[in-house]
């Protein structure tokens, strides 16, 4: 891994070289200007050397880079390449945050200029092309490092807002993968108890019904790997994350839940994911309360298919037999069922019916779907 240390040497010999070869270039074009001699050069290395320090020391590093230019310039030593540093260290003060540092060194300059202009090579004043020049270049500069700046500063909240959407959605990723591994573990380790106690219950007295119930173990066992599997794998990398709980294996999910259930469907049109995920673990807990609570109860699941939302209806009948898990405690079935449908904008509602129980929800149902 790479660091960055406080100094900047190789952008320092850079301007330098650049410094001296332009300005051997520009004497030849500035024959009435002092010619380049051992003091020139030093002058011309002196201020790229001050970048240096540029990041470390960026105010005392821009003011000698300036200092050497003010010098430079009033020994008429031939103009223009020289002022390559000084708008260096100026763009490196804006885009560093030292905005007042900036524009203070930037008028000092300019005043700097304005008087070289006016006093400074003993001739006839430059004249006010001259005092505009100096004046529009060094707005110029200042001008397009502030955008620079705004700029990078766009860019940094960008990518601190991506970040903080990128922890938000591993946040909610993280809940959705706590509620489905809820909603599976509970669905099928109540299943595997409550048909482990039937076939234990039978196994001396009906021993074919008990291994249907052992059947139904097997199966269920089986299919909780596989969700556990299918819920795990969203944590590797290229792996698939559409939900494998979907409203097609209702079937199966009513004839593995060891109850009489009755499914009624209108004709069934796409749903979103997020939808029909719910749905799908609403039915799923429903029969799971079932089949803790109320075994032997005739089960109603009715899907109903809106204009704007899905509603989902689960009643039973009550318990024929004694409930054998009822005496362990309501867990988090219910709230997860209110959570999973008030996430989608919905509504859920549980409570007795009759002699049995009713679970109803509504679920809206996104523009795209309808």
């Amino acid at each position: 891994m790479r660091v960055k240390s406080g100094y900047d040497p190789v952008l320092a010999v850079s301007v330098a070289v650049a410094q001296i070869v332009l300005s051997m270039g520009a004497q030849y074009g500035q024959t009435n200007r002092e010619q380049l001699d051992p003091l020139a050069f030093g002058l011309l290395t002196a201020g790229p050397a001050a970048l240096v320090f540029r990041r470390k020391y960026p105010v005392i590093s821009s003011a000698v880079a300036l200092l050497v230019t003010y010098v430079y310039t009033w020994l008429d030593y031939p103009l223009g390449p020289v002022y390559l540093a000084p708008i260096i260290v100026l763009t490196t003060l804006v885009l560093g945050g030292r905005r007042r540092a900036a524009w203070v060194m930037a008028a000092v300059t300019w005043a700097v200029f304005l008087a070289y202009g006016a006093v400074g090579d003993g001739a006839a004043p430059a004249g006010i092309f001259h005092d505009l020049a100096i004046t529009a270049f060094i707005l110029l500069v200042m001008v397009v490092a502030e955008l620079a700046s705004i700029v990078r500063e766009r860019r940094a909240q960008q990518q601190r807002a991506a970040e903080e959407e990128m922890r938000r959605q591993a946040s909610e990723e993280r809940l959705t993968m706590a509620r489905e591994l809820h909603d599976v573990l509970a669905h099928n380790i109540s299943l595997i108890h409550v048909q482990a106690s039937t076939a234990l219950h039978l196994i001396d007295d009906n021993p074919e019904q008990a291994r249907t119930a052992l059947a139904t173990i097997k199966a269920a066992s089986k299919d909780v790997l596989g969700e556990m599997r299918s819920v795990l794998n969203v944590l590797r990398d290229g792996a698939p994350r559409s939900p494998t709980a979907g409203l097609d294996r209702l079937d199966e999910l009513a004839e593995r839940s060891g109850l009489d259930v009755t499914l009624e469907r209108e004709t069934p049109r796409p749903l979103s994911p997020q939808v029909e995920r719910a749905a799908y673990r609403i039915v799923q807990e429903s029969l799971t309360n079932a089949a803790r609570h109320a075994p032997g109860a005739q089960v109603r699941v009715r899907l109903g298919y809106g204009s704007r939302e899905l509603a989902v209806e689960v009643t039973d009948t009550g318990p024929t037999t004694p409930a054998v898990l009822a005496e362990q405690g309501g867990g988090n079935g219910i709230p997860g069922m209110r959570e999973r449908a008030s996430a989608l904008g919905g509504t859920l509602v549980a409570g007795p019916s009759g002699t049995g129980f009713r679970v109803s929800a509504r679920l809206p149902l996104p523009e795209e779907t309808t």
